[in-house]
């Protein structure tokens, strides 16, 4: 008896187990689909019909039945939302006389979907002539929302459906796309944006689209940067920050110095940006050390006060870079008449008065708390990204307004003002020439090399003086290199302005021990530092 008991009880486990496999568990799906030979997209679609949700173990997942006479809505995610019209339900059902139809919306992550490279036809891979277009970029969120609906393709609808993501990262621009598989052997594919149309706010992009498939929006796909790459920019920015901080001291005993030697007006210009550029960097490396310290969880009054001072110090040192600007141009364009009763003190109202009315007006309207940057690549490079006390998320049109707007002014004005540097000193290049039979001609021509350098040297110094390289931002959608180039030059503001205050000590005493001046370079930096 014991054995048939036995026997009895293997069967009926075994069909227990064989009937449990016919329904697959939701959340199982993906690692089921994924099998050789095979497309694991299709798989998908299909199982998800059928397969078995367990309470709330896969929450982003959502089936449900609907009418086909009635427009469709579907949520998988509060991120996530779907708009379905009754006509592509009507299209999806297998004849007339059905009613309802399953629909199955879900989000998934973007790291099953394996790209096809480009200009490849291996085996398996069916790519003819006339192929979808391709689109590249960083899958936005890492998300990809499925809809399927009955049990017929849904393509070429005349109304068309509708998604929605949500989203809270800077991006300057996106495309709709959906997933192309082109060798079914193993789901490679890669991602279409065709019977797809794109419209973006601040807050989302929105989908319209003539089919139902796999579908994403594809962001910034210059800006992506992996996580090696995100700790690298960390590194070289902490490490700059230091330098920067360490140097602006040296660079303010220097201009100390000189300005109780010879007191000019321009040398006070000079201390007045190497002050802010220590607020800034110093700012800067408190605010990131203090969420470091607090493992970004809580805020507080501190931080508040950190924030504030950090947007006080880079509004300050936008603006004292822009009044170096304007003093280069009562030097070089308004030569005459430049007199100007307490002209420093006039100065200082602006450089650190107009800095304090914004902040101060930003502080009553609370912006100031932990600001988490945006997401650049995948899921994984979150966490790697620099928290620091600024300008909270939810207030970064105050950031764009603020400090964007702000800079990309001071850039234009202080690019014309780097150029009219270089028309004056290639009009003096010019007008010291002479006659080509004089024996100053052949003097001069030897020292051509040397004074090329000194008048690139002066334009280099000139820029990191005026702030241009904050004007390099715009190359960090266009490459990685971009990026690096602009967080290690304006990391190291500090480090040039000393560079600089080194330059213009060694000037002096070179104009004390010599009568003989550069009647070009010479002649520029002296009215630039001697006025």
């Amino acid at each position: 008896m014991w054995i048939i008991l036995c026997l009895v009880t293997t069967m009926w486990f075994s069909t227990t187990q064989a009937a449990g496999n016919l329904t697959h568990n939701c959340e199982n799906i993906l690692q089921e689909c994924h099998q050789p030979n095979s497309s694991w997209t299709r798989c998908f679609e299909e199982r998800s019909k059928s397969c078995r949700i367990r309470g709330r173990s896969f929450s982003n997942f959502k089936r449900q039945m609907v009418n086909c006479s009635q427009m469709a809505e579907s949520k998988p995610t509060p991120d996530h939302h779907v708009h379905i019209p009754a006509s592509a339900l009507q299209k999806s059902r297998e004849n007339e006389s059905v009613v309802e139809v399953i629909l199955v919306t879900a989000v998934i992550s973007s790291k099953h979907f394996k790209l096809v490279p480009h200009r490849t036809q291996g085996r398996g891979m069916q790519i003819r002539p006339n192929q979808p277009t391709r689109v590249e970029g960083a899958v936005m969120g890492d998300s990809v929302v499925v809809v399927k609906a009955g049990s017929r393709s849904v393509r070429n609808l005349s109304q068309l459906v509708t998604l929605t993501f949500k989203h809270n990262y800077m991006v300057e621009n996106g495309t709709c796309a959906f997933w192309h598989e082109v060798d079914e052997m193993n789901g490679m594919g890669y991602w279409c944006p065709d019977g797809c149309n794109t419209s973006m706010n601040e807050m989302e992009f929105v989908c319209r689209c003539n089919h139902l498939s796999f579908f994403a929006v594809l962001v910034n796909p210059v800006s992506t940067v992996d996580e090696s790459h995100s700790k690298n920019l960390s590194y070289i920015t902490y490490v700059g920050s230091a330098l920067s901080v360490l140097l602006t001291v040296f660079s303010l005993i220097i201009y100390t110095h000189l300005q109780r030697r010879r007191p000019e007006k321009a040398i006070g210009v000079h201390m007045h940006l190497t002050g802010a550029l220590f607020c800034l960097h110093l700012s800067f490396l408190l605010s990131s050390f203090w969420v470091w310290l607090l493992d970004g969880n809580v805020e507080g009054r501190v931080c508040w006060m950190l924030g504030f001072f950090l947007h006080w110090s880079l509004l300050a040192s936008l603006t004292w870079m822009a009044l170096e600007g304007f003093h280069l141009y009562l030097l070089l364009v308004r030569v005459f008449n430049i007199y100007v009763r307490k002209y420093l003190l006039k100065l200082s109202l602006v450089g650190w008065g107009v800095p304090t009315i914004i902040v101060a007006v930003c502080g009553i309207l609370s912006v100031y708390g932990i600001y988490i940057p945006p997401k650049l690549g995948d899921a994984k490079n979150y966490n790697s990204t620099v928290q620091m006390c600024w300008i909270k998320n939810d207030s970064i049109a105050v950031s764009y307004i603020t400090t964007a707007g702000f800079s990309c002014l001071v850039i234009l004005c202080n690019s014309f003002m780097l150029s009219v540097v270089v028309f004056k000193m290639w009009v003096l290049r010019g007008g010291c020439r002479g006659s080509k039979n004089s024996s100053a001609w052949n003097k001069m021509s030897k020292e051509n090399a040397s004074r090329l350098w000194k008048d690139c040297a002066t334009v280099v110094g000139l820029s990191c003086v005026l702030g241009l390289p904050w004007g390099l931002a715009v190359t960090t959608y266009i490459s990685l290199f971009g990026i690096y180039l602009f967080t290690i030059l304006n990391s190291l503001q500090g480090v040039f302005m000393f560079l600089w205050s080194v330059a213009l000590t060694c000037k002096s005493k070179s104009d004390n021990n010599s009568s003989v001046k550069d009647p070009s370079s010479q002649k520029m930096m002296t009215t630039s530092f001697n006025n």
